[in-house]
Parts: C-alpha cells; sequence; structure tokens
C-alpha cells in the first residue's frame, strides 16, 4: 500500500491537516454565514470520500474466503455506510439555522400594546395518566400563573382520580376525563378538543411547568398564516441519568441539549422542526384542516401531526427560548420507557401514509423525518464495541489489508473531520465520549424495539414515562450492567489472549497495536456504561435550586434573625447565618421564615452545622406553597442577582430569568409600604401567626385559587395589617 511507504511527514499529514483546519481554524469561521457553513460541509465530505474510496475499494472488494467470514466484512461496511448515512443528513440539517428570539419579542411588544379582548383564545391541556401529586402541582400551578388574558387550563385525567378533581376545582382549573383510554395520549387530548373551542390550544406533559410568559412569546407568530405549531425546547431542572449517575451535572450538558440547542434551529431553517408533544400551542384552524384531531396511526402523535400538517401547507415554528421546563427522565428505568417509545413511534410512520414515504413531500422533508437516527443507533454502537471482541476471539476480521499506516492516512482524518465540523456547527453541545456511551447505553434495549417494530409495527402498547416517586425503583439497571460487564470482560481477555503467542487468534502481528487501541477505547466506554446503569441515590425528593438572597428567621423565643439563603426547593431550604446565632438552632426546633415574594412559612430544624441551617418546610396546600411554586419554577417573580440559580443547567436557567421583567417585592408595615431591602430587620413586626406579606405579588397571582380563596386571602392580610 502507497501509505506504508509514505515518509512520516506524510503520513501524518492529513489527519494533522484536518486537526489544525477543524479545530483551530473553523472555529474562527462565521458560521452565522452561509458560506462558512458550506466551507466546512464541503471538507468534511471531501475527506470523508477520500476515506470511503479506501474502504470500499481497499478494505472490502478484494475480500475472499469463507461466506460468512466475507459476509462479515459486507456487514461492517452496511452498518459503517448507513452511519454515514445519518451523519450526511446531519450535515444537511447544520446548513441553514435560525434565531426567532427577536421575531419573538417583536411580536410580544405587538400583543402587549392590545387590549386583553383582542388576543385570541387559548386552551391550555395538561394530559395526564398517573403522575403523582408531587409533580402535578406544579405544572398546574405554573399553568394558572402563565401571564396572558384569555387563557383556560385543562386538566385532561385519564387516570379519573378523585383528588385530582377536587385539586382542579380548588385551583380553579377545568377538569375533564372520560370513559376509557382509547389512543392514550392522543386520544386523550381528542377528547378535549371536542369539549373546548380556543382559537388555539398549548399542551404540556403533566411534568412540564411553563414559564408566565410562554403564550406571550409564542402566539404572534401565529400572525403569520402558514404557521400551524410553535414549539420549545425540552428544558430540565433536575439531572438525567447519565448526569446524576456519573456525578457530571456541572460539567456535561444534559442529554437533549445537542437536539433542542443546535438540531432543532437547523430544522426550524429548513421549515422541517416537529412537535415534540409538551411545551407547543398549535392552530386550532390547522387542525380542523385534517380531521380536527390529532393522528393516532402512531404513537408518537406529535411528529405525524407535524406530517399531517406539513401536507397542509402548516410549518412548525421553533423558539429556543427555555419557555417552560421540567424533569428529565428520574432513572434509566423511566429513560428507556420514554426512548423506545420514541423509537416505535418513529419507526411506525416509515409504514404510514402519512409517514415520511408518502406522497405529498419533498425530498428534504422526506430526508428529515425519515428514522435514519433511530435506525442506525443501535447497530452502530453495537457493532463498535462487538467487532473487536469477534476479531480477538475468533480471528474473523471486519476489513482487509488494512495497515496502522493506513489508518493514520485514511481513518483518523475522516473521524477527525466529522467531529471536528459538528463542533463548529454546535460549540460547547457535542461530546463525543459522552455520546458514544449514551449510545452504547441505549442500544441494548432501542435495537431490539426497533427490530421488532420493523418486524410488527402496529400493536404496541403506549407507555407513560414515570415520574415522581413511581420513577425511582431498583437500584440499578441489571439489563445494561451485566450486558456491558460481560462485552468488558470478554474485550479484556481477549487482549491479554492474544499476548500470548499459543493462544493468540491474531494471525496479523501489524494488526493487534489498532486492535488494542480499538479495544481500550471500548472498555472506557463500557466502564462509564456500567457506572451510568448504577442509579444514583436520592436523598431529596423535590430538587434544590441554589439561591443567594436575604432571609428572616423568627425563633420560638421570639428572636428575629437575619440570613442569607443557600439553597432552597418546595420542601425546604438551607440557610447562612451569624455565628453567634447557633444556639439558638436546635435540632427539630421550630421557626418561621420569611421568603421574598412568598411570605413566611412554618419550618423545623433538620440540619445545624455551624452557620449553615437546614430547615423543612410545613407547608400544606395554601396560598404561601402556591407562590413559592411559582418563584421557584414559572420565572414570574424572579429578581435579577437574586434569581434561583439551578445548579442543573444554568446557562438554560439564566436565560429564563432575564427574559422575565423585574417586579417590585413590598414588605409591609403598618399601613406605610417600602422596599424590603430598606427596612432594618429590628422595624419589622412579626406578625402572631404566619401569613403572606406581599400584597404587591398576591394581586398578581391569577386563578392559584378560586376567586373566593384569593379574597378571603386578601381580606385575612388587611386585617392583619390594619
Amino acid at each position: 500500500m502507497q501509505a506504508m511507504t509514505l515518509p512520516l511527514s506524510q503520513l501524518f499529514a492529513p489527519m494533522l491537516g484536518i486537526f489544525a483546519a477543524m479545530y483551530l481554524l473553523a472555529p474562527t469561521f462565521p458560521v452565522a454565514r452561509l458560506w462558512a457553513r458550506v466551507a466546512v460541509f464541503v471538507a468534511v465530505w471531501l475527506v470523508v470520500a477520500r476515506y470511503l474510496e479506501w474502504r470500499i475499494f481497499t478494505t472490502v472488494l478484494p475480500a475472499s474466503g469463507t461466506w460468512y467470514q466475507v459476509g462479515w466484512i459486507w456487514f461492517c461496511l452496511f452498518v459503517e455506510l448507513l452511519t454515514f448515512a445519518d451523519q450526511f443528513i446531519l450535515y444537511l440539517i447544520f446548513l441553514r439555522r435560525t434565531d426567532r428570539s427577536s421575531e419573538a419579542a417583536e411580536h410580544e411588544r405587538r400583543l402587549r400594546n392590545l387590549p386583553g379582548d383582542a388576543l385570541p383564545s387559548v386552551d391550555v391541556f395538561i394530559p395526564t395518566y398517573d403522575e403523582p401529586l408531587e409533580v402535578l402541582e406544579k405544572t398546574i400551578t405554573g399553568a394558572l400563573c402563565l401571564d396572558y388574558p384569555n387563557f383556560q387550563v385543562w386538566v385532561l385525567d385519564d387516570g379519573r382520580r378523585p383528588w385530582l378533581k377536587e385539586l382542579c376545582e380548588h385551583k380553579g382549573a377545568g377538569y375533564l376525563t372520560r370513559a376509557d383510554h382509547v389512543n392514550a395520549k392522543a386520544g386523550n387530548l381528542n377528547h378535549a378538543l371536542t369539549k373546548t373551542n380556543g382559537e388555539f390550544f398549548a399542551i404540556f406533559d403533566a411534568d412540564f411547568v411553563p414559564q408566565c410568559n410562554f403564550l406571550m412569546r409564542t402566539i404572534g407568530f401565529f400572525a403569520d398564516p402558514k404557521i400551524g405549531i410553535v414549539q420549545c425546547p425540552h428544558v430540565f431542572y433536575n439531572e438525567d441519568p447519565m448526569q446524576a449517575n456519573l456525578g457530571l451535572h456541572r460539567g456535561l450538558p444534559d442529554e437533549q441539549r445537542f437536539f433542542f440547542d443546535s438540531i432543532m434551529p437547523a430544522r426550524d431553517g429548513w421549515d422541517g422542526a416537529f412537535c415534540c408533544g409538551s411545551n407547543s400551542i398549535t392552530r386550532r384552524a390547522a387542525l380542523r384542516a385534517v380531521g380536527d384531531a390529532l393522528p393516532t396511526e402512531s404513537i408518537t402523535e406529535d411528529i405525524l401531526l407535524t406530517l399531517v400538517l406539513l401536507r397542509k401547507g402548516y410549518i412548525t415554528r421553533y423558539l429556543r427560548e427555555p419557555l417552560a421546563i421540567g424533569l428529565a427522565p428520574e432513572s434509566l428505568a423511566a429513560f428507556f420507557v420514554q426512548r423506545q417509545r420514541w423509537a416505535r413511534g418513529a419507526i411506525q410512520t416509515l409504514y404510514l401514509a402519512a409517514g415520511p414515504l408518502g406522497r405529498g413531500l419533498g425530498l428534504m422533508h422526506r430526508l428529515l423525518f425519515f428514522p435514519t437516527h433511530w435506525l442506525s443507533l443501535g447497530v452502530r454502537a453495537l457493532m463498535v464495541v462487538v467487532v473487536p471482541i469477534v476479531f480477538m476471539w475468533t480471528g474473523i476480521t471486519p476489513v482487509i489489508d488494512v495497515t496502522p499506516e493506513s489508518v493514520f492516512y485514511y481513518l483518523f482524518p475522516a473521524i477527525l473531520a466529522l467531529n471536528g465540523g459538528i463542533s463548529c456547527f454546535a460549540p460547547h453541545k457535542h461530546f463525543p465520549l459522552a455520546a458514544q456511551v449514551s449510545a452504547t447505553i441505549q442500544s441494548f434495549k432501542l435495537l431490539p424495539t426497533v427490530l421488532a417494530t420493523l418486524v410488527k409495527p402496529k400493536g404496541h402498547a403506549f407507555k407513560v414515562t414515570p415520574k415522581g416517586a413511581a420513577a425511582r425503583g431498583a437500584s440499578y439497571a441489571s439489563e445494561i450492567f451485566w450486558p456491558a460487564a460481560a462485552l468488558m470482560a470478554l474485550t479484556i481477555i481477549g487482549l491479554v489472549l492474544n499476548t500470548i503467542p499459543e493462544w493468540r487468534m491474531i494471525d496479523h502481528p501489524a494488526a493487534f497495536p489498532m486492535v488494542a487501541f480499538w479495544s481500550i477505547v471500548n472498555v472506557v466506554v463500557l466502564f462509564f456504561v456500567c457506572m451510568t446503569s448504577l442509579q444514583a441515590r436520592m436523598p431529596r425528593t423535590e430538587e434544590r435550586f441554589e439561591i443567594d438572597e436575604p432571609i428572616l428567621i423568627s425563633t420560638a423565643g421570639g428572636e428575629l434573625l437575619s440570613g442569607r439563603i443557600k439553597d432552597i426547593s418546595l420542601a425546604g431550604a438551607g440557610f447562612l447565618t451569624d455565628s453567634g446565632a447557633s444556639g439558638l438552632f436546635g435540632r427539630a426546633a421550630p421557626l418561621r421564615v420569611h421568603i421574598m415574594q412568598v411570605g413566611w412559612i412554618d419550618a423545623t430544624v433538620v440540619q445545624h452545622r455551624g452557620q449553615l441551617v437546614g430547615v423543612k418546610f410545613n407547608l400544606a396546600r395554601s396560598l404561601e406553597r402556591d407562590l413559592l411554586i411559582r418563584k421557584l419554577f414559572t420565572g414570574a417573580l424572579l429578581r435579577g442577582n437574586n434569581a434561583v440559580s439551578c445548579s442543573v443547567n444554568r446557562a438554560m436557567f439564566k436565560k429564563i430569568w432575564s427574559m422575565n421583567a423585574q417586579l417590585p417585592h413590598v414588605v409591609t408595615k403598618g399601613a406605610q409600604s417600602a422596599p424590603a431591602e430598606c427596612l432594618p430587620a429590628e422595624s419589622l413586626v412579626i406578625p402572631p401567626r404566619p401569613r403572606t406579606d406581599d400584597l404587591a405579588h398576591l394581586a398578581g397571582v391569577r386563578s392559584l385559587h378560586p376567586t373566593s380563596s384569593i379574597e378571603s386571602s386578601l381580606g385575612r392580610l388587611a386585617e392583619a395589617v390594619s
């Protein structure tokens, strides 16, 4: 082979050149411009074409031997070509991208200048089946806090739970149920559509809390009559299984960030974004054009609805703003329920007239909606692990005529180019090692699902992703841990055996260093797969958010102290006090704490270490509880530097805070009001019982309780003040 006779300077020239171009030069490219994106695209695929020419004509076509040896070589090539096809479509998508934030801001300014009765009506649907109160409470409360004059919240209960009906009546939300569970979530939504008549309908899964300005930022896009759906990203306030189990929540973005932050804005540039089920708003007139109901032929009714509307000339618009926050799957079991449903639904669309292979779509939209990712993900990840094991244990090679020199000359430049190009298009969003670990984990479950759905596309039940306590089960995913551990053991033992001449299965000594390097990388990946399958302990039922703002503490002995909150959740808080106050906080001691924008809350000391005090809130259903939910989850009361700072997706939360205007904070003393930061602690009057002092914020709470409850609360406060 020619590469074997090249001097080292020429042998490594392609790899070093690609590294310099993709990792040093390309990041300085103005990738927002079309010419720069095209340049990266062309450069990457020229390198890949060079590799494929060598791969096909040198390592495959000359193959000879038994049927299974040649068959294995061709099968490995097929998997590789399938992977390249998926990557090629991804690169095509990245040739365009959008940022609709400035457009959303213009629409919001226009809407806020209109009288309230001029804005279209919106039905807000919260479909639910078996989610617990701890999950639903936040979503319902957040939906009722939407800053929009003409909407109605509807909880669509497919579980027919009396306590949920009572909760909705108490808060002022509508409640709908039905006699059966036909067509699962799609059927639930279709039933609600027959009972409501809003001009638009928004959908929030039971675990997604809308931000207060969701409707104001999205409804304006429908001024364009061709917009059928507006979709916002899924953003999470908790750690996903990989972040939690590997302890990488600060250094690793959640598993869906690459899709929602990079792929979806690019799809939007091709008018190929799609509805993702939750955090979307749909034009009712567009739905009427396709039968006034969501399609039910696939268990992923959202993406099928996008395709149905696309054929009628309606576009799904994507707004990359965190306008709703929710729960990522809290365990690998919940994660797999979700991903298996997505994979199965995507494969089902291949068999439908409304799917990507049906009539009425252009070539680019067919490519955008063809499920190449789900078809290639599982088999690709498993093959990466299995191929060197097969080679080391049987001597059956996946290629012929490959030398270490040819690997450096052809393969490594292609790998560097593909990953470098994605890093240019999606900086700080793509992590190759993490992506490989995630793909390997998913392959164990998704590959059987994909193959089963290809053979039998219909007849699969819709499974709801477990949330809350239902998601926290086994201590580890045995169906992932043991296969990964077995593959890791086979890889390590195979390496050891092939170092012993009498037991060696690899006939070509020059091939062993390449296989050894490949195997070591696989061992690292499989080790992380095993670690990810071990469920991290979840010490708290509620997520805690970092915060830095003042707090007032009233002890059982009548002392009034000040401090600063360190972290807070719906269940409790940690705060710092002066060192001299340490003797006042005995374990289980009762306290009352004043939280800005919430009011006074009964609490109990559960931890005391130095200046740090941990308390548990004794916060039953009340206006104060709803105000705390609003403060933590909806963005309605967040104030500049005092905003809650989520430790998981910090950058995304900062964007949430920046999009919400500051509201004044007022505490009341007698008939006078002043900013809290202007009043010395000793001038505050501590009420004889917990109450909410912030009348200004209470006036802004819409429908957290029925009108009678609001009036009674305000009356109680007015009486206490006077």
